[in-house]
């Protein structure tokens, strides 16, 4: 894949990373954030969860620990009380573009449910069928791969991220989805791990997201030394001031003349009052001098001698 870098350039300038999911994270959760922004928020001093949104009923739990290795960790249960009925996770790596494809859903689910309803859609049996998890993938032309028996493969045209599904027998907690990016390592790979009754639709809501072309935006430095080479960096022009081009000579000659009609129709200065007076004084004199062809202002019009009068 074509980039362009160079290390002699603005480290804190910012770029378009593409494919995003090989951006990594911006080291904020506000993208992640943002479609439940309205929710509220608990701030925690003590312990690794540093920031806890929640759903008003508290059902759904989103919490951000800033300190771990598992960045995100997202809940859902049938009450506030109740142990998880699904969890899906998020390592430091993964950019918060792809978070906000399952924070997205849920809002919206959470959204369209009748308060305490427990037939709420986050709270949904997953498909029977395990494509329908992962067809924004296979709609995005990822194509199968190479997988123990017992489970499915997808990768990434560029080869750079995929999906692993486990279909082996399992608890409702184990993890069974693991969608990935970037090569091995601590600080290369992305994942998010949804375990095995987290809906479908909602995975497939964070597959959409890698799937998707559009670019994150990042500062230069916040890209992996190691990744580099396998991302394309677009800087972000900022905004084109255009001088103001010169007028033409026709455009001077408008305007004057403009000016002067506005002048002679709404003096403005004690020097446009004097000039108008100077000409209204001027006509004034012009028509009462004998043979004065000027007539006076608001004078009747001559009769035509030769055109005789009508009697009545």
């Amino acid at each position: 894949m074509s980039s362009q870098h160079s290390h002699a350039q603005d480290p804190h300038q910012q770029v378009l990373v593409s494919p995003m999911y090989l951006a990594g994270s911006n080291g904020t959760g506000d993208a992640g954030f943002a479609p439940v922004a309205q929710w509220p928020h608990h701030y925690l001093d003590e312990g690794p969860c540093q920031l806890l949104v929640t759903s008003p009923d508290q059902r759904i739990r989103i919490g951000w620990f800033g300190d771990d290795f598992e960045l995100w960790k997202i809940t859902a249960s049938e009450d506030a009380v109740s142990p998880p009925r699904w969890t899906a996770t998020f390592n430091h790596v993964t950019p918060a573009e792809i978070v906000a494809g399952l924070t997205t859903a849920l809002a919206r689910d959470y959204a369209e449910a009748a308060p305490y309803d427990g037939k709420a859609r986050f709270l949904a049996s997953p498909s029977m069928y395990w494509a329908d998890s992962v067809q924004p993938l296979i709609d995005a032309g990822w194509a199968r791969g190479a997988a123990e028996r017992g489970t499915v493969e997808f990768i990434a045209p560029d080869e750079q991220a995929g999906v692993l599904i486990d279909n082996r027998l399992s608890g409702w907690d184990d993890e069974t989805v693991t969608l990935w990016a970037g090569p091995p390592g601590w600080d290369t790979r992305a994942e998010a791990v949804f375990t095995a009754r987290t809906p479908s639709h909602l995975i497939a809501a964070t597959a959409a997201e890698m799937a998707d072309a559009a670019p994150a935006i990042r500062e230069r430095h916040q890209i992996h030394r190691e990744l580099e080479d396998l991302v394309t960096l677009t800087p972000v022009a900022p905004p084109v001031h255009r001088a103001p081009q010169a007028p033409t000579p026709l455009d001077v000659r408008r305007t004057a003349v403009a000016q002067a009609v506005e002048r002679a129709r709404f003096p403005r200065t004690a020097a446009d009052l004097r000039v108008k007076a100077a000409r209204s004084r001027t006509a004034s004199s012009a028509q009462n001098r004998p043979g004065s062809s000027v007539p006076a202002l608001g004078a009747k019009p001559l009769v035509n001698p030769s055109v005789p009068r009508r009697s009545r």
